[in-house]
């Protein structure tokens, strides 16, 4: 006899599970009763006598009346209770137990009229399987399904009853049975028409959380979403070699099924060691792969001959230690951010690192030294989610896991506790650590295609890669599993905040529209634990490396990476733009950050991880870079030239005294302080690993010591170049080189100067001055003669910057006079310049 497939076969009708709720008293009473017609109020009626109730999956649920007591002795539990409608007059009534001597027991009785007249002796025919309805099992551990020559039992009734016994190593299966009576060789099936399902040593489980999850009594529970998928297998691995599942679960659409996710608890002992499903579509007519679940937290490569490669790990997470450690919650406008990849910051051996550790989080932790000497706060994280090795950190596959690349061994418990130790470290010397994250895009590899292609993915109507793989991040479902990846990541890691790469798909519909209010750029920026974490959009569109420029929705919350400030920096120290853009970006870029935010939400960078790198950027300027807004200085790529050579040291100054003399929050790239070069190529996928002897060269070390020099000058002039908001019109004069009004619309004027002036500041009971700052800017390829604003009797002006003296004398916190009664100051071409005000006695 042919079993009938699971999906259409497993359906508790009419009176099985039904959920209690909690009364006052503490006690669990019913909800409420089964509506139920005339005709089955009749036969049940029987059923409001007192019932004895039991408890199921933490739901306490109906069970059996006071007649079936007898069938369960007192050593035994009751797991489950099922009730099925027969397609004549009655129903079917199964309990699953779980004995004491390690066995299971069924438990079958019937309830029906017409089968009490006369019908003859009842036969329950029946056998096991798991995955396959057609494919029956052995009634023993050992027996295979091979071996199982009599794909059925038949087993009498006795007393209307029916009892089963069965191993608990057979656990977990189903048992399907029908009814016949050998009197009028009827045969007996659901009111469906279908045989009766009955799992055992699993049960419905539940649909929340999504992912793996551990209860006290050792069982666990799995809970994956698919809307469109006509059945989901759930597969178990019993080692970590075989390529084939050790059992596969067709999960029950009917019992294991709530809304659009599936889910079920475990309650077996076998030791499996990972999972996957099988998302099986409507037509069937293509390979059904194992894939990993979006939700898994611990992950591995099992080198098995799969797509995805991995597998979820049935472990629980390790717990950490944090030793007291708390978040350090810095004021966006005090950070000073270094961005770099784990892998390159130290994967070279030039880094003196043990194996185990270069190129790892450990790897970090261990130069704790190179973020303290450069001034810097905070570090930003290219991305560390799994993900396709062959494109890059950029290209993820899974939102809750670490790639194993970043830990010593490449076991994900030992990785994912690394990168703890590394925040941990890093923020014990008061450094907080954020991470670029993707969400708008997969790659290839993602399972989620699979799992349910048109609630994850946006429907563009293209065919490109791009478009394939862009996910519908304002879909509910994918709204959520955003924002528990994000929740994740805060609580398990304590990230203090995240920079969202593309970050203007993020406000985009399924169809690629501009959505005025997107509901998940809105939900984080409103949810109770994000909201509290730095969130900064960053536009860059790595695809086609551009930043793709919005308006972009911030209610108040959301910083954004300014490319507005990459470009119009690089245009006027190229000698192009106007003076008035680099004024709009030097006081915070107004035009992007009113309305409610200020200029600490303003992350400036002249240079990121794609594009040119800083020494890049002043040598190539070929016709095929013209989108990188560079200049070669006079000659393109490496040179001997002194003249060439001198210039482009000045401009790598200005870049970075632009940078951090600007209001807002400056992004220092990996790299960029030892001259780190990509031969002129813009590509990702062309940065190499940090090499730790450039950092020792002369221009290194002069690099490096300018950049600690401007981080210091930052924070102790912190009143002008950190506020949080934008400076007054009184604290704020513009220059041109003789003091006249800048020449703001003239495209052929290279210079403007700015006085920054101090409030005043109540010491000892007396009012003091912060000394006022004179910067000026001279991007013209000839020398500027400026007149230095007049001061109060008794200060002058001293100058702590000049980008075209020579090392060491370019910068110095003490600073230079300038001369007694000398009211001008002679600029090279293509430098910049700091003055401070100061009184005779500092």
């Amino acid at each position: 006899m042919a079993m009938l497939p699971v999906p259409y076969v497993m359906q508790s009708c009419g009176l099985s599970i039904e959920a209690f709720e909690s009364g006052k008293s503490g006690k669990m009473v019913p909800s409420s009763f089964i509506n139920l017609d005339s005709k089955q109020k009749a036969v049940y009626g029987h059923l409001r006598e007192p019932l004895k109730r039991i408890s199921y999956d933490r739901h306490m649920l109906r069970a059996t009346a006071s007649s079936d007591v007898s069938a369960v002795k007192t050593s035994e539990v009751v797991v489950a209770t099922y009730r099925f409608w027969m397609e004549v007059d009655g129903y079917v009534k199964v309990l699953v137990i779980k004995k004491s001597n390690n066995r299971y027991g069924l438990y079958v009785e019937v309830e029906s009229s017409q089968l009490c007249e006369g019908q003859g002796e009842l036969i329950m025919v029946w056998g096991l399987f798991r995955a396959d309805s057609t494919s029956l099992m052995g009634l023993n551990s050992q027996q295979s399904s091979a071996d199982s020559k009599c794909s059925t039992t038949e087993t009498p009734f006795v007393k209307d009853s029916v009892e089963l016994d069965f191993e608990e190593s057979l656990a977990p299966f189903y048992v399907s049975f029908l009814l016949k009576s050998n009197l009028r060789s009827l045969t007996i099936k659901s009111h469906r028409n279908t045989n009766f399902i009955v799992p055992v040593g699993f049960s419905s489980g539940r649909p929340s959380p999504l992912g793996i999850s551990f209860l006290h009594d050792g069982s666990i529970n799995f809970a994956i979403f698919s809307r469109n998928a006509e059945s989901v297998v759930l597969c178990l691995y019993a080692d970590t070699v075989s390529e084939k599942p050790a059992l596969e679960i067709n999960l029950d659409p009917y019992v294991n099924r709530s809304g659009d996710i599936w889910h079920a608890l475990i309650h077996c002992s076998e030791p499996f060691v990972s999972y996957g499903y099988r998302c099986r579509s409507a037509t069937g007519d293509k390979e059904h792969h194992v894939l990993l679940d979006p939700y898994a937290k611990v992950i591995e490569d099992f080198g098995l001959n799969l797509p995805q490669k991995c597998l979820g790990k049935l472990c629980k997470e390790p717990a950490f230690d944090w030793g007291g450690e708390f978040p350090l919650g810095l004021p966006m406008e005090k950070m000073i951010i270094y961005r770099l990849n784990v892998t390159q910051f130290t994967g070279d051996k030039s880094s003196k690192l043990p194996s185990d550790v270069a190129g790892s989080f450990s790897g970090v932790s261990e130069k704790l030294h190179h973020f303290k000497s450069l001034g810097v706060n905070t570090i930003l994280l290219q991305p560390v989610f799994s993900f396709d090795e062959q494109k890059g950190p950029y290209y993820p596959w899974q939102f809750f896991s670490i790639a194993s690349l970043y830990g010593p061994s490449g076991d994900p418990t030992t990785v994912a506790k690394s990168m703890k130790e590394m925040v941990k470290t890093l923020h014990a010397n008061g450094i907080e650590v954020l991470l670029e994250v993707v969400f708008t895009h997969t790659s290839e590899f993602s399972a989620l295609r699979e799992i349910d292609n048109s609630s994850y993915y946006s429907i563009k109507g293209g065919d490109d890669l791009k478009s394939r793989n862009a996910l519908n991040c304002n879909h509910p479902v994918v709204q959520q599993l955003i924002l528990e990846s994000l929740r994740y990541w805060v609580i398990e890691f304590h990230i203090d905040g995240f920079c969202f790469v593309n970050a203007s798909s993020l406000a985009t519909g399924s169809q690629g529209e501009l959505l005025s209010r997107p509901p998940l750029v809105e939900a984080i920026a409103f949810d109770p634990l994000l909201s509290k974490v730095k969130l900064v959009a960053d536009s860059w569109d790595l695809q086609n490396d551009e930043a793709e420029e919005i308006m972009f929705p911030h209610w108040k919350r959301w910083a954004e990476m300014n490319a507005m400030f990459c470009v119009d920096v690089r245009n006027f120290v190229r000698g192009q733009g106007l003076i008035s853009e680099l004024a709009t970006r030097l006081c915070g870029s107004g035009d992007l950050f009113l309305g409610g935010r200020g200029p600490s939400f303003s992350f400036n960078y002249v240079t990121k991880n794609s594009g040119l790198t800083l020494v890049d950027l002043v040598s190539f300027s070929s016709v095929e870079l013209e989108s990188q807004s560079s200049w070669n200085c006079g000659e393109e790529g490496p040179t001997n030239k002194t003249v060439v050579l001198e210039t482009r040291l000045k401009q790598i100054r200005n870049f970075l005294f632009i940078l951090f003399v600007s209001l807002g929050v400056p992004v220092l790239n990996m790299g960029d302080e030892c001259g780190q070069s990509s031969g002129g190529s813009p590509a990702y996928a062309d940065r190499t690993l940090l090499d730790w002897k450039a950092l020792r060269s002369g221009f290194g070390i002069q690099v490096s010591q300018f950049i600690s020099f401007l981080s210091s000058l930052k924070i102790r002039r912190s009143d002008l170049l950190q506020n949080k908001s934008f400076l007054k019109k009184d604290n704020i004069e513009w220059h041109g080189a003789d003091q006249s009004p800048p020449k703001w619309d003239d495209p052929s004027c290279k210079f403007v100067a700015v006085t920054l002036k101090g409030d005043p500041v109540i010491i000892s009971g007396s009012p003091n001055m912060h000394g006022d700052l004179f910067v000026a800017f001279n991007s013209g390829d000839h020398s500027e003669k400026v007149s230095l604003p007049p001061l109060a009797d008794g200060a002058t002006w001293v100058c702590l910057v000049d980008t075209s003296l020579a090392y060491p004398g370019f910068f110095s916190m003490d600073g230079l006079p300038i001369e007694d009664g000398s009211e001008t100051y002679e600029m090279k071409s293509h430098s910049c310049t700091l003055f401070e005000a100061r009184g005779c006695s500092e």
